[in-house]
């Protein structure tokens, strides 16, 4: 793998900060600075701070998204898919702890910020790959019947549920602790 980009530079400086600082509280200098980044280079990549939060975002979501995709290239059967969902989500929250946090506290701002197309753009193409990775076991009857808007709910519910409360230090027990018992969950709600 090559060497990070000056735009992902920039991006992983705006995390730290974030993570350090709060995001309100953080300002284009301070990005500025950690990056190594002229103002110049970062006004050319992003034009403010909102968009460097809406990339950050997008990128985040995206690095998931992708752990996904790869896992359903290599599983095969309902449960294996489901299973995915949960454990691929917490493998990520894992690697990735202070992205998670950033996303789940700023999911708003970035929808109503002028990105929010694309990350709704985003969001509809990713669950629609998830839905058609999941049709021909729904079709076959592997799933039990339930509207499809709380299919996804059911399945990853629980375990963002927790996780939120992992990332803010309210739980007692890792979240890797309970990574199988999540997906196990996940499958036991949704089989038929």
């Amino acid at each position: 793998m090559g060497r990070p980009s000056r735009k992902d530079d920039i991006l992983q400086a705006a995390l730290a900060c974030f993570s350090e600082q709060g995001v309100d509280a953080t300002t284009i200098e301070m990005i500025r600075d950690r990056s190594g980044a002229s103002i110049g280079s970062l006004y050319h990549h992003f034009g403010n701070k909102e968009r460097i939060i809406a990339a950050l975002y997008l990128e985040g979501v995206g690095g998931y998204a992708r752990l996904l995709e790869a896992g359903f290239a290599k599983v095969d059967g309902a449960e294996a898919c489901i299973k995915l969902l949960v454990g691929g989500y917490v493998d990520w929250v894992l690697a990735n702890p202070d992205w998670a946090r950033f996303i789940l506290h700023n999911r708003g701002r970035v929808e109503a910020s002028e990105l929010g197309e694309q990350l709704r753009e985003a969001n509809r193409l990713h669950h629609g790959r998830i839905d058609q990775m999941l049709r021909p076991y729904r079709e076959s009857g592997a799933y039990r019947e339930m509207p499809r808007d709380c299919f996804v709910s059911v399945v990853i519910g629980p375990v963002q549920d927790f996780t939120r409360n992992w990332l803010a230090g309210r739980t007692r027990t890792s979240l890797a602790d309970c990574r199988e018992l999540f997906m196990q969950v996940a499958w036991d709600a949704v089989r038929a």
